[in-house]
């Protein structure tokens, strides 16, 4: 009896998991959510409006070492004489990128798409700061290497907005109440240390850099809004419903956007928290369609 079960063991290891098998795809749908969220916390420090480059710190520092250290000279001489003279334009583009990454991963949508960018922003990153002081060069191969299997396995089968293609109305009503119910605990945590700390609420773990985003109190109640509003529009099935959590999702990222690096940000919100939010209003779009569609026979 022990034989046989050390056998059953052994061969739950040692045989090859099939492409069909259902807990690959929830592993695979794990790695996905966990590179979103690396580029939700990496999207943090790209500060605008100039990125660093007066204070010669953040994304500006970083870049910097690529011509301090050059991993590949062509490459270095394209950042020593192309994107440093235009840092502004680059910080923007670095930006949207990381952020578009973060967004794409986390809602499961085009996830080849965010896959293909994370392979090459991370060539890109590798190439910077490899050789730099103290870094490890396997950090960025290993990065390359997770974005490859994301690109050609399947990473969007659960939790996904690229799921919903083939999926039933019950399918988009799922997404949208949990990503309803993980924005409702963001919320209470970011309300809860506002109320007993009277300060701007940093939601994550610093010492490991994860990070939600960063919420006051009017922050806090907006992402509430919106959270409680995903998840009446998946309890109740209404459309209408799906899409104003959208619309206040968009409008609270876009006034982050617009007054982060310029001017004390109303919500009390970083360029992740920005990230946060449209993420939401990316459910909240791909989920409103769905829930338009009649169920197929």
């Amino acid at each position: 009896m022990v034989t046989t079960r050390s056998a059953r063991l052994m061969s739950t290891f040692l045989t090859p998991v099939s492409p069909q098998a259902r807990s690959g795809q929830i592993a695979l749908t794990g790695l996905r959510l966990l590179v979103g969220l690396m580029w939700l916390e990496n999207v943090v420090w790209k500060v605008p409006p100039d990125f660093g480059e007066r204070t010669g710190r953040g994304l500006f520092f970083w870049t910097r070492l690529a011509v301090d250290y050059p991993v590949f000279n062509p490459f270095s001489w394209v950042v020593e004489h192309i994107v440093l003279p235009n840092f502004t334009l680059f910080g923007w583009g670095v930006l949207v990128a990381e952020s578009a990454l973060a967004i794409m991963l986390l809602t499961g949508t085009a996830v080849r798409l965010a896959a293909l960018l994370g392979i090459a922003q991370s060539i890109a990153i590798g190439l910077s700061v490899a050789e730099a002081p103290h870094e490890w060069p396997w950090a960025y191969m290993m990065m390359i290497g997770i974005h490859a299997v994301l690109l050609f396995a399947p990473a969007a089968q659960y939790a996904a907005v690229d799921a919903l293609r083939q999926g039933t109305v019950a399918s988009a009503r799922r997404l949208l109440g949990g990503w309803g119910l993980a924005l409702t605990v963001i919320g209470l945590i970011a309300l809860w240390v506002h109320l007993r700390y009277d300060r701007k609420a940093h939601v994550g773990v610093r010492d490991w850099e994860l990070s939600f985003g960063d919420y006051n109190l009017r922050g806090a109640l907006v992402l509430l809004a919106v959270a409680v509003a995903m998840l009446a529009a998946a309890l109740l099935g209404r459309r209408v419903v799906a899409l104003a959590a959208a619309a206040v999702a968009v409008v609270a990222a876009a006034s982050i956007y617009i007054q982060y690096g310029h001017a004390t940000v109303w919500l009390g919100g970083t360029t992740s928290t920005a990230v946060v939010f449209v993420s939401a209003a990316v459910i909240g779009v791909a989920t409103w369609h769905r829930l338009g569609r009649p169920e197929s026979p």
